[in-house]
């Protein structure tokens, strides 16, 4: 029988794979739900009374998504978002138009790119 060759893995690890951030996360996480109210990606409001699998239910976003270099925990990395907003985002960075004065990193999409109002799987309450 062959052996089995492994691929050596790097030993540098992304960030959110590092251990320490949940507790910082899970704690900034309940000071947005406190503070924050509209959704940072459409704008619009959030209802906290909804609950996932819901696509307009509250959630966190990454401005600057972790696969592209955000930190995980850091609460100026993160905002509240539906989670249909958030899921529809993925891993993208906005970035501002040229003809802006100074170069700015955004992921707020207006208007909303996707009526989550009118999906087939939302009931309203």
């Amino acid at each position: 029988m062959p052996a089995v060759t492994r691929k050596k893995t790097s030993t540098v690890r992304r960030a959110n794979r590092q251990k320490g951030h949940e507790t910082v996360y899970f704690r900034n996480k309940k000071i947005i739900f406190a503070n924050q109210t509209v959704c940072g990606i459409c704008g619009h409001p959030v209802d906290f009374s909804l609950k996932f699998p819901d696509p307009l239910s509250p959630t966190i976003d990454h401005i600057i998504p972790i696969a592209k270099g955000g930190h995980p925990s850091d609460i100026d990395n993160l905002q509240l978002a539906h989670w249909g907003c958030n899921r529809q985002k993925a891993d993208s960075v906005i970035r501002a138009s040229k003809t802006m004065h100074k170069q700015e990193l955004s992921n707020r999409i207006l208007p909303q790119s996707f009526d989550w109002k009118n999906y087939r799987g939302h009931t309203t309450r």
